[in-house]
C-alpha cells in the first residue's frame, strides 16, 4: 500500500494539533531556549499518539523512513503555532531541526524485540534491548553536500546514502534550474562556504548484543550494529543496557564489478533508552509480594527457620553446604551503596571467592548465580587477559573501537569467573580496579577511557596442591594479598551428600531477590554496630592475624555482609542477629587465622555448627532457631559483649 500525498498532508496536521495538545509546555521550553547551535529533539510516547489518533500512529511504525520525516516537519509547524500565541514573540526561536523522538511502543513481539532482527523486519520501526559491547569514536558526519553546475551555477543539494555508508554520490544531471540545463560538471562547494548550504551532524556506531539470559540454552548471543546521530552520540557507553527504537535498514559498500556485495543489517537509531538508572532485576507480581509477606508473618516466632527455606533454594542440585549457599544468596543480594554530598561513593555491591578441591561443586555455584541473576556474565580467568576481563580496543574499518570485557559488561549485575587463581599476575592489577572500585579506567589506541565495572565477583579456584588447614588462604590458592583482601568472603568447598528439600522455586527465588533489592534498604543500629566493631577491634589485635585480610576492608565487608542479611531477613534495619551471623560466616572464610576462631568452635554444645571451620561439612541445622542461639551466645563471648545488651 502506498501512502497518497493527501493521506500525509492529513497526518501532519493531526500530529501537529497533537503536539498542541500534549507538548505545548515541551515546545515552549524549546522556543524559549537561547542556544541556536543545539540540536534539540522532542520524545513522544507513542501510545498516546495511538490513542489520539490510531490511523497516523499505524502509519508512522508501517512507514517509518517517509513518517519519521513528516512528524520532525510537523514539529516545525507546531513551533511556529506556539509561537504566535506567545506573548514574548522577540524572545523565542523556531527551532529547525527538532527531531520527534518516538518512546514506549507497544508491546509486541513485532515490535518489541530481545533477538536481533532480520530481513523480515527491513524498513520497520522497532524496539530492540541488549547490551552495548563496542561503541565508536564520536565523528563529524557530512549529511549534505551542495554542487554547484558549471553551465548555470545552480546550486544542488545531494544527501548522503546512509545504505552506503554515507556515501555522497555526484549529480549527473543538473536539477537545479526549470529549464533543461546541459551540464554535466558539478563543483562540491567546500564546508566552510559563505552558502552555510553543508550541513554536517555528530555520528557515531554502537554495536549492541543480545542478552544471553533470553535465549535458549546453547544459543550464542548475536550482535548489530546500531547508527547514533546528533543528540544521540555519547548516550550509551560499553556494557550499558539499553533499548533502541529506529529502523532497521541495509548496508553495503561500494559495489565493485564482479564481485559480490558484501550487505549487513543495521538499526539508525531514533531514540536511545539507558536502562542503568532503573532497577534491573525480575519484576516482583502482587501476588508473589504477598506470598512472600505471608512466608515471614508465619515463621514469625522462628525466623531462622524461614530464612533456610530460602537459602537452601540456591543451587538444589548441590546437598548440604549451608555456608556456602547462604554466602552465595547474600553475595546476591548485596548491600546498599552509599554517596555523599562531597561525591565519596562507597559501594553495596560484595565479592565471593569459592575454594575447594576439583568435583566440590564450585562450578554449580557459579552457573546457577549466573542463570539466576537478570545481567551476569560467566568467564574462566584461563587464558583471559586484563582486555577481555575489563575493555579493549579493536580495529575496526580504519577506526579504533572499545569493546566491553566481562567485567564492564556485567555493570549492576554479577560476574562469575572460574579458575580465578590462573588470571596471569600482570592482569590482576586490572581485576583489583574492578573489584574494589567499581570502575575501569585506562588509556587504549588514543583514548582516556572510564568505564563503569559496579558488579559483584563470584569466582572460584583450587587450592594449589591439597589444602592444607594449617595455612593460610594466600599460601592455599596462591593470590597476591591485595586481591584477597577485596572480597568480602572467602570460603572453601567439599562434597556432602545431606539432601535438604528447597522450598521456593527457581522463579520465586528470583522474584524475591529482587524484592528485597528493591524494598529494603537497611540502616545500621547501635547494638549491630557494636558488634562490627568489637570483632573488627579483635581481629586487629590478634598476634597471628592475617595482614592482609584486617584492614578497613574487612570493617567495609562485615557493613555490606550485615546489610544483605538484613535484607534477606526483610527488614530495614540492620539488627543484632544479621551482625552475628556476618561474623560467624567471616569466622567461617578467615578459617583457623585467629585464635578466636577456635574458641567458636569447642564444646559439643555446638550442635551442627561444631565443624564451622570448614564451611565445606556444614549442613543444615535440624533446628535453625536453636542454632542461632548457641552460635549467638559463644561469639557474644569471644566479643566479651553482655548477651543482654540488646534486650
Amino acid at each position: 500500500m502506498n501512502i497518497t500525498e493527501e493521506q500525509q498532508k492529513i497526518d501532519r496536521d493531526s500530529f501537529v494539533t497533537f503536539l498542541l495538545n500534549h507538548y505545548d509546555n515541551n515546545l515552549k521550553i524549546i522556543l524559549y531556549d537561547d542556544d541556536d547551535d543545539k540540536h534539540y529533539s522532542l520524545s513522544v510516547d507513542m501510545h498516546l499518539i495511538i490513542e489520539f489518533d490510531p490511523i497516523l500512529a499505524t502509519n508512522i511504525m508501517e512507514y517509518p523512513q517517509i513518517y519519521l520525516n513528516l512528524i520532525d516537519k510537523a514539529c516545525i509547524q507546531a513551533q511556529t503555532r506556539t509561537a504566535a500565541d506567545l506573548e514574548l514573540r522577540d524572545k523565542c526561536t523556531i527551532k529547525n531541526p527538532c527531531t520527534i523522538r518516538i518512546t514506549n511502543l507497544p508491546n509486541h513481539p513485532t515490535l518489541l524485540k530481545t533477538t536481533v532482527p532480520n530481513s523480515n523486519d527491513i524498513g520497520k520501526l522497532i524496539g530492540f534491548t541488549g547490551t552495548v559491547i563496542r561503541m565508536g569514536m564520536n565523528k563529524m558526519l557530512e549529511k549534505t553536500r551542495v554542487f554547484q553546475c558549471s553551465k548555470c551555477h545552480g546550486f544542488i543539494e545531494v544527501e548522503a546514502d546512509i545504505e552506503q555508508y554515507n556515501y555522497i554520490p555526484v549529480p549527473t544531471k543538473c536539477t537545479a534550474s526549470a529549464e533543461n540545463c546541459p551540464g554535466r560538471l558539478f563543483n562540491p562547494l567546500p564546508t566552510d562556504s559563505e552558502s552555510g548550504m553543508n550541513k554536517c551532524i555528530d555520528y557515531q556506531e554502537i554495536k549492541i548484543q543480545e542478552q544471553p539470559n533470553k535465549l535458549n540454552i546453547g544459543s550464542i548471543p548475536r550482535s548489530i550494529t546500531v547508527l547514533l546521530q546528533n543528540d544521540l552520540v555519547d548516550n550509551a557507553k560499553s556494557g550499558d543496557h539499553v533499548t533502541i527504537i529506529g529502523i532497521v535498514i541495509r548496508r553495503w559498500k561500494y559495489l565493485i564489478s564482479g564481485e559480490r556485495p558484501d550487505i549487513a543489517l543495521c538499526i539508525s537509531a531514533n531514540s536511545v533508552f539507558v536502562h542503568n538508572n532503573q532497577e534491573e532485576f525480575f519484576g516482583t507480581t502482587p501476588e508473589m509480594k504477598t506470598f512472600f509477606n505471608n512466608h515471614w508473618q508465619g515463621h514469625a516466632n522462628d525466623p531462622m527457620k524461614a530464612r533456610d527455606i530460602i537459602v537452601s533454594s540456591i543451587c538444589p542440585q548441590v546437598y548440604g553446604l549451608y555456608i556456602v549457599k547462604l554466602s552465595v544468596l547474600l553475595i546476591l543480594i548485596g548491600g546498599v551503596a552509599k554517596h555523599d554530598d562531597s561525591g565519596l561513593k562507597v559501594r553495596g555491591e560484595a565479592h565471593l571467592l569459592l575454594v575447594g578441591d576439583p568435583g566440590t561443586g564450585k562450578s554449580q555455584f557459579l552457573n546457577y548465580a549466573a542463570k539466576i541473576s537478570p545481567r551476569s556474565v560467566l568467564t574462566t580467568g584461563i587464558g583471559s587477559t586484563s582486555a577481555g576481563l575489563t575493555v579493549a580496543a579493536v580495529r575496526d574499518g580504519g577506526e579504533w573501537m572499545l569493546e566491553a570485557g566481562a567485567l564492564v559488561l556485567a555493570d549492576r549485575g554479577i560476574c562469575c569467573i572460574d579458575e580465578f587463581s590462573s588470571i596471569r599476575e600482570s592482569e590482576k592489577t586490572a581485576v583489583h580496579e574492578a573489584m574494589e572500585q567499581q570502575s575501569v579506567s585506562g588509556a587504549k589506541a588514543g583514548m582516556i577511557i572510564n568505564l563503569n565495572a559496579r558488579c559483584s565477583v563470584l569466582a572460584a579456584t583450587n587450592p594449589k596442591g591439597k589444602y592444607d588447614t594449617e595455612q593460610s588462604i594466600t599460601v592455599n590458592v596462591a593470590l597476591a594479598s591485595p586481591l584477597l583482601s577485596v572480597p568480602s568472603q572467602a570460603s572453601a568447598n567439599s562434597n556432602n551428600n545431606s539432601k535438604k528439600d528447597n522450598k521456593f522455586t527457581f522463579n520465586q527465588l528470583q522474584q524475591y531477590i529482587s524484592w528485597v533489592k528493591n524494598q529494603f534498604h537497611p540502616v545500621s543500629t547501635p547494638e549491630s554496630e557494636r558488634i562490627l566493631t568489637k570483632y573488627y577491634q579483635l581481629q586487629r589485635k590478634t598476634d597471628n592475624r592475617n595482614a592482609a585480610r584486617t584492614t578497613i576492608r574487612l570493617l567495609e565487608s562485615l557493613i555490606r555482609i550485615s546489610q544483605a542479611h538484613a535484607r534477606l531477613m526483610a527488614r530495614d534495619k540492620v539488627t543484632s542477629q544479621d551482625a552475628i551471623i556476618t561474623v560467624m560466616l567471616m569466622e567461617s572464610s578467615l578459617l583457623s587465622a585467629t585464635p578466636s576462631f577456635n574458641s567458636l568452635n569447642t564444646g559439643p554444645e555446638s550442635g551442627s555448627h561444631k565443624n564451622l571451620k570448614n564451611p565445606l561439612h556444614t549442613n543444615f541445622p535440624e533446628n535453625p532457631d536453636l542454632a542461632y542461639k548457641i552460635i549467638e551466645k559463644k561469639i557474644l563471648e569471644m566479643l566479651d559483649i553482655d548477651e543482654t545488651f540488646n534486650r
